[in-house]
């Protein structure tokens, strides 16, 4: 078998002192963190799209990255071939999982039977490289947007049709995500929602969509599926208005037409940004719903407007993600999938490793930072303080359920004047923080 990355070795840890940009600083995967190796508690994913279909494409200019194992068609040769690429890339840089769509790793056919064909051709040395390799499937997915059918959307197209063509796709993708042991399926509803209400019946595309969602479990469980459904919010791009734009609304989807027991989100940074949100607060509205499945780790720009999936090296950022998952207990059976691309200006195979290598990294100091923020108790301890008026008397009772308007009124009457409030030590509290990164 070819060496496409012939110039780079298993990736080690090499500690602090290290100045080798191709090892590990901090991310030593069986280092033991409150109880769990990193391993456990970081489950890193590389996504196929991004990091062996990604040529350096933008709206405004043509591919420019190095891609010596790609002969530029979509063939099923080439398809192969990138099977061994991102294999002997997984298998150096060291991580337990990837995630795809069925068309990023097989080639979509003339007909709908030729697709899942070659998906099935693509599926079995896909299967013999994990068996060979060790790494794991984490989630699958299909592509129900690129191909100029679901210019309307798929499972909220106002075309029956197209309903169909996408539920077939899915179909299977779930068939090929179970086979190879994907331990998740992720919905991502590319396409779902529209540009513009004066054609649109919402209420209808969101019936159609979750009896869409409803289908897949029943297939899902027809077949032994055990794996995790996932819903992944973003609030734009392509359509105007998605209708899975942020946690919130994707979990009211989900009370709203019974799927609560079936999906659980995938959240990604830099679309928790783009609605306006830190991924910390979706995170935290996931989890404290019980919802929280899985995380797709990137992080956008600040300067731009759009989505640019740029790989995540901000401590902060990744000390607040693990803060959340440590305290809910981890993301199992999710995981933490690398859904981000490098720089059309970094144009070398290697330039994948580095951009690897730092996501990682940043994840394993903001796990460790987060690890010693909860063993010292400050943060936990200040935030209990905060709340304690409803710990007992009359703010225990609101939360007892035992009280009523009339009751409030009288108490506060009686009283006077409510408590005088503290101060939130916000500052105190970002300065606390800073002392541990």
């Amino acid at each position: 078998m070819a060496a496409y990355f012939p110039e780079v070795d298993k990736i080690q840890f090499e500690g602090l002192q290290s100045k080798n940009p191709l090892a590990f600083r901090h991310f030593n995967a069986a280092e033991i963190v409150e109880g769990r190796s990193m391993h456990d508690w970081l489950r890193f994913a590389v996504c196929y799209w991004h990091t062996f279909r990604g040529n350096g494409t933008d709206p405004f200019g043509a591919p420019t990255l190095n891609r010596p194992w790609d002969d530029g068609t979509d063939s099923l040769d080439n398809a192969l071939r990138r099977v061994d690429v991102a294999f002997e890339f997984m298998t150096k840089l060291g991580v337990p999982y990837y995630c795809f769509h069925d068309r990023d790793v097989a080639p979509e056919g003339s007909t709908l039977s030729k697709s899942h064909a070659n998906l099935d051709v693509v599926a079995r040395k896909l299967k013999e490289a994990q068996k060979s390799s060790g790494i794991k499937l984490l989630w699958g997915t299909a592509n129900l947007f690129s191909n100029p059918r679901f210019m309307h959307g798929a499972a909220t197209s106002p075309n029956a049709d197209v309903f169909a063509f996408a539920a077939a796709q899915v179909r299977k993708a779930i068939e090929v995500t179970h086979d190879l042991g994907g331990e998740n399926y992720v919905f991502w509803g590319g396409r779902e929602g529209y540009m513009s209400s004066l054609n649109t019946n919402m209420k209808r595309e969101l019936d159609n969509l979750a009896r869409f969602m409803h289908m897949a479990n029943d297939y899902a469980k027809s077949i032994g599926f055990k794996g995790q459904f996932l819903f992944e919010p973003k609030p734009k791009e392509p359509t105007k208005h998605q209708y899975d734009f942020d946690a919130a609304a994707c979990l009211n989807f989900i009370r709203q037409y019974g799927l609560l027991d079936v999906v659980k989100l995938n959240i990604e940074t830099n679309h928790a940004t783009l609605a306006g949100h830190s991924m910390m607060h979706e995170l935290e509205y996931a989890s404290i719903q019980g919802v929280l499945g899985s995380i797709d780790a990137n992080t956008g720009d600040l300067l731009l407007g759009w989505d640019t999936d740029q790989f995540p090296t901000d401590i902060y950022l990744t000390t607040q993600v693990m803060l959340v998952i440590m305290k809910q207990g981890g993301l199992s059976p999710g995981g933490t999938n690398f859904d981000a691309k490098v720089r059309r200006e970094s144009i070398d195979p290697i330039d994948l490793f580095h951009a690897h290598i730092g996501g990682m990294d940043a994840f394993a100091r903001g796990l460790k930072i987060a690890a010693a923020i909860r063993a010292d108790g400050i943060l936990t301890s200040f935030v209990k303080e905060r709340y304690s008026s409803y710990d007992s008397g009359i703010g225990r009772k609101i939360e007892n359920g035992t009280t009523n308007m009339r009751e409030l009124e009288s108490y506060i009457v009686e009283k006077g004047e409510a408590a005088a409030n503290t101060s939130g030590r916000q500052e105190m509290l970002e300065n606390l923080i800073n002392r541990y990164i």
